[in-house]
């Protein structure tokens, strides 16, 4: 493995950096930046911001007007990027439209990919993908999807009901997971503004990071029509690895950059902070805390990289993803919590970006699945590999 980066992604990173401090953070105390995230207005500014400075939805393929970024070459941005909470949303690469494009990049046809991708990769529309239920359906465990779709002539007619649906108000595409005839899962394109597609609410979570918040949507007789199949019948949950995968490892990314930003708050304030006749990064119980957060972010960086490596080869890259994504949810959490210590009272007030860095990044551990069930599958490969072993 090597991580030496190439002279052109130094110079993209630099400009990225220049964008975020210049462009972007100043934008942070904007009044139209809500509790369920920042508005289409706001959201516009920035993305049109991206637009002029050349560095919107780096990550789309060249064909579709990105800059076809490597895994790597991701990890180096999308870091750069997260050191706002902004700065995803400005740069078109946020979640859900960051793994919505991959993901058709790889699998819609080039009609779907006119239709509903190029607007998205041109931060022109957003998207939302529906997979998520509430009980008894389908949450963790995606094999107990309840949302049916069933074929009347050259349609399907889709119900059901979905949650926790990131950036669903707003969206002009939605991907949905609903279960066919045949028992198995498929994944529907729709434009939200057919009849039976309804965001009923928004619902009220801890962070405010995502455009168009979180909501709860049901599908009342919504019918699509089988040309808007995405892939091929049955595949959903196939596909879904493949958004999975690299969209997982790209939270990594842009929360290792929240992480940074939170760190390099409270090392200013260590640095200027009197206490007891001294700078308070001087007192040791400080000091160790900012020595911790510098090696849990490192850990976290190469177990990033590793993955991006990894995808980079053409392989499938589950079994690093999930680790790559305990390993980094757990040790960013603990980086941003060490810092709200360090901060004080300003750690927890609105006075300071890492209060709301905290708020934003706590879901990390449950996002794109919960660490527990990542430790579950991994334990099951553990198992089944030392009995591979055992065999031999």
């Amino acid at each position: 493995m090597n991580f030496e980066l190439s002279d052109d992604i130094k110079a993209l990173q630099a400009k990225v950096r220049r964008f975020i401090t210049e462009e972007v953070m100043p934008m942070e105390s904007d009044s139209r930046q809500t509790p369920h995230g920042p508005t289409e207005a706001l959201r516009d500014e920035l993305v049109a911001s991206a637009r002029k400075h050349g560095l919107l939805t780096l990550h789309a393929s060249r064909e579709m007007g990105g800059a076809g970024l490597s895994h790597v070459a991701k990890a180096v941005i999308f870091e750069e990027a997260g050191y706002s909470p902004l700065g995803p949303t400005a740069m078109n690469i946020h979640a859900p439209d960051e793994g919505n494009v991959h993901l058709m990049d790889v699998v819609a046809s080039e009609e779907q990919k006119e239709r509903w991708l190029r607007p998205m990769v041109e931060g022109k529309t957003r998207s939302c993908f529906a997979m998520t239920e509430p009980a008894p359906g389908a949450g963790s465990d995606p094999s107990m999807l309840e949302t049916t779709a069933v074929r009347d002539g050259d349609d399907y007619v889709i119900n059901g009901e979905k949650w926790f649906i990131t950036g669903a108000k707003g969206a002009s595409l939605a991907i949905i997971m609903a279960k066919t005839e045949d028992g198995n899962a498929t994944m529907f394109l729709t434009d939200t503004s057919r009849p039976g597609f309804i965001v009923e609410r928004l619902m009220d979570v801890m962070d405010s990071c995502f455009t168009g918040g979180h909501g709860v949507v049901r599908f009342e007789n919504l019918r699509v029509p089988a040309t808007d199949i995405l892939g091929e019948l049955g595949k959903g949950f196939r596909y879904a690895q493949i958004r999975l995968a690299p969209a997982r490892l790209t939270h990594c990314m842009r929360w290792l950059g929240a992480a940074q930003r939170a760190h390099d708050e409270a090392c200013q304030y260590a640095r200027t902070r009197q206490s007891f006749g001294k700078r308070l990064g001087e007192h040791q119980g400080v000091g160790f805390m900012l020595a911790d957060n510098e090696m849990d972010m490192l850990t976290t960086r190469l177990s990033i990289l590793h993955c991006a490596w990894i995808l980079d080869k053409g392989e499938r890259g589950n079994r690093e993803s999930s680790m790559a994504k305990v390993i980094s949810s757990e040790a960013i959490w603990r980086v941003i919590d060490r810092s709200v210590q360090i901060l004080g009272g300003q750690g927890v007030s609105s006075e300071n970006i890492v209060e709301r860095i905290f708020k934003d990044a706590r879901g990390f551990r449950i996002y794109d699945g919960p660490n527990e069930v990542h430790r579950m599958s991994l334990a099951r490969k553990i198992i089944a590999r030392e009995s591979d072993k055992a065999e031999r």
